[in-house]
C-alpha cells in the first residue's frame, strides 16, 4: 500500500484509508466483533495504518473495538478520532464543542482505545455557538499535552477552515467526495490544497449510490430515506445515471465501487480514500481499486457523465 504525507510535512500514511464506523451499531445496524478486528489486524497487516473512528460510534463501542483490535501494536496504527456529536436512543441530538467537554471526551477516548496519544483529533463538525478560536485552542493545548499529535476538521466551510489553520496548523480535512458529491471543488478543496491540507474523503459510494447494487424502493428502515437523492423519483433518475456508470465500470474491467474509489484516488496525491469495511472479504477489491490507472480520457468521460448537479437531491452536506 502506498503512503503518503497527509499534508505538507504531515505523517506519513497508507494512501486508502479503514472507516470503522460501520463496524458498531452504526445507523441502527449491528456487525461481528471479532470479524471486524480481524478486518482491522487484515488491514494493518496490509499495510492500511490509517484507522478512523469516533467516540460517537456506537457511543464507544467502535473505539473500544479499535483498541482490541490495535492491542500490541500500536505503532502500526495511525488513530484517527472525531468527536462533539450528541446521540440520545438512536437519534442525533446536537453538538457539545465547549472547551470542557472537549477535555472530558479525549480522556474517555483514550481510556476506551488504551492508548496514550491520538495522532488525528477534531471536532465532526464545526458548533456555531461556541468560536472556532476555542474549539482549535483547546485542541492545540491537548496536543502541548502530548494527548493529540495532529489538529484535523471535518465538515467545515472553507472559511472556517482558512481560520482554524491560522490559528494552528491542520493537518487534515474529512469530509465526504465522490462523483456523486462534488460540491468541494469549488471552494473547500482548492483552499485546503492552498493551505496544504490533506483530505481524507469518506463516502466515496455516495452512500451505495455508486455501487451499482441498489435498487428501488429501499426498505422502510433504510437511513438512507434522510437524504433527498434517495426517495421517490430522484432515486429512480439517479439509477438511470448509475446504469451509465455501471456500463464504464465493466468496459474498465472493474467492479463500480472500484471504479467509484479510483476516481477519488485520481484526484491528487493529497487525497485519501476513506473506505467503510467490517469484513476482511472487502479488503482485496478496495486495496485492488487503488491500483487502478484512469486514463486522461476516462477521468473526462466520468466528469462529464457526473458533472456536479447530475445527481438528483440533495448531497452528503445538504440531506
Amino acid at each position: 500500500m502506498n503512503q503518503i504525507a497527509l499534508g505538507n510535512n504531515g505523517p506519513l500514511v497508507s494512501k486508502l484509508g479503514l472507516g470503522c464506523m460501520r463496524m458498531s451499531t452504526a445507523w441502527g445496524g449491528t456487525n461481528d466483533e471479532q470479524e471486524s478486528i480481524a478486518t482491522i489486524q487484515q488491514a494493518l497487516d496490509s499495510g492500511i495504518n490509517f484507522l478512523n473512528t469516533g467516540d460517537f460510534y456506537g457511543h464507544g463501542a467502535n473505539e473500544l473495538l479499535v483498541g482490541k483490535a490495535i492491542k500490541g501494536r500500536r505503532d502500526d496504527a495511525f488513530v484517527s478520532v472525531k468527536f462533539g456529536a450528541l446521540w440520545h436512543n438512536g437519534q442525533w441530538i446536537g453538538l457539545d464543542l465547549r472547551p470542557a467537554a472537549i477535555k472530558n471526551f479525549i480522556n474517555y477516548s483514550l481510556v476506551r482505545l488504551g492508548i496514550d496519544t491520538i495522532d488525528l483529533y477534531q471536532p465532526c463538525r464545526m458548533d456555531n455557538s461556541v468560536p472556532i478560536e476555542d474549539i482549535i485552542g483547546t485542541i492545540a493545548d491537548l496536543i502541548k499535552e502530548g494527548k493529540v499529535r495532529h489538529l484535523g476538521v471535518s465538515e467545515i466551510t472553507a472559511d472556517q477552515l482558512r481560520l482554524a489553520h491560522s490559528l494552528h496548523p491542520v493537518t487534515a480535512l474529512e469530509i465526504g467526495y465522490s462523483l456523486a458529491d462534488r460540491q468541494i471543488e469549488n471552494d473547500l478543496l482548492p483552499t485546503a490544497r492552498e493551505l496544504g491540507i490533506g483530505v481524507v474523503a469518506f463516502a466515496n459510494t455516495a452512500e451505495g449510490l455508486l455501487t451499482g447494487e441498489l435498487k428501488a424502493p429501499l426498505a422502510d428502515n433504510d437511513y438512507r430515506h434522510h437524504f433527498t437523492r434517495f426517495q421517490g423519483d430522484n432515486l429512480l433518475k439517479n439509477l438511470e445515471k448509475v446504469e451509465v456508470f455501471r456500463q464504464i465500470a465493466s468496459e474498465k474491467g472493474c467492479t463500480p465501487t472500484q471504479l467509484a474509489i479510483a476516481w477519488v484516488n485520481a484526484q491528487g496525491d493529497y487525497i485519501m480514500p476513506l473506505v467503510s469495511m467490517s469484513r476482511r472479504s472487502r479488503l482485496p477489491e478496495n486495496m485492488q481499486a487503488m491500483e487502478i490507472v484512469l486514463t486522461p480520457a476516462e477521468i473526462t468521460t466520468l466528469n462529464n457523465t457526473f458533472a456536479p448537479g447530475a445527481i438528483a437531491g440533495g448531497t452528503y452536506l445538504q440531506r
